[in-house]
């Protein structure tokens, strides 16, 4: 069942969201080579208990921590440990969520340690088409659209460029629980689906792959990686439906929250073309 947030609710929502969205930051800043994933979950439970919000992750289906961290081939739901040290040149996928009275905000950023002109082309590449990726579906998601329209305008950003598009893991309305219907595939046809109307709260996050799209889950039944060993990207906003617009509730401070009319008030990321031309 899906279900619709009165106003006062996507307010609430918004507080998570920020909590999320100044925690990344603090993350940014923080994140070297020599730092195990551990550290940064560390940092993150300090910050969102210390903003009087509690973690979303932590406990939920048995995850063991506030942050999931997932580094090169791993895709989403990587375990911070003191093993993983980080390496410059690393992907760090960092997803991380905040309940707020209840509610909760949800977003996820790719990164790379240390000096960013360090990796492959192709690399940086891959991690700006899947934010662009992302900000695509975020201004598909208005009133009136189709459920679909989201779903389509991410994999738009990535066909171009044969990435495999993750099917077993998709986007999510998002509320009082973590994961609430409908799911929100990252391909599809436009049109389809679900009307979208104002209340709606969705997460949105395209996952693409420089190989193929297939996955496999690893021992510890939660970290999910790229079948054939390629590098993996991973980028998610809330968002919630208004009469005006889409508001990004996870928003950062370098991007766009409320109400998305233009594209050239979009990240950058968002603003390269099919052929990923700046």
């Amino acid at each position: 069942m899906i279900l619709k947030k009165s106003r006062a609710e996507v307010a609430v929502m918004a507080r998570a969201g920020k909590v999320v969205a100044d925690l990344h930051e603090i993350l940014r800043e923080a994140l070297r080579p020599g730092m195990s994933t551990a550290d940064l979950d560390e940092i993150a439970e300090r910050e969102v208990r210390g903003r009087g919000a509690m973690p979303s992750f932590k406990g939920y289906r048995g995850f063991p921590a506030t942050l999931c961290t997932s580094v090169n081939a791993e895709i989403v739901h990587g375990i911070p440990s003191r093993r993983v040290v980080l390496r410059e040149g690393d992907l760090v996928k960092i997803d991380a969520g905040a309940i707020v009275e209840g509610y909760h905000g949800d977003s996820a950023v790719t990164w790379v340690v240390g000096d960013e002109t360090s990796v492959d082309p192709a690399v940086a590449d891959l991690v700006e088409r899947t934010r662009a990726g992302l900000w695509a579906g975020l201004l598909a998601a208005r009133s009136g659209a189709r459920l679909s329209d989201i779903s389509a305008a991410v994999e738009a950003r990535a066909l171009p460029h044969s990435y495999g598009v993750v099917r077993e893991y998709v986007g999510h309305g998002i509320g009082r629980a973590l994961h609430e219907d409908p799911h929100v595939p990252n391909y599809g046809r436009p049109g389809r689906g679900p009307k979208l109307v104002p209340g709606l709260v969705l997460a949105v996050e395209p996952m693409f792959n420089l190989g193929g799209p297939e996955t496999r889950t690893l021992d510890d039944d939660w970290t999910v990686v790229t079948a054939d060993g390629s590098l993996s990207s991973h980028w998610e906003h809330t968002v919630a439906i208004t009469e005006d617009g889409p508001w990004v509730l996870t928003a950062r401070s370098d991007e766009p929250a409320w109400p998305l009319r233009e594209p050239e008030r979009v990240p950058r990321a968002a603003t390269l073309d099919a052929r990923g031309a700046r």
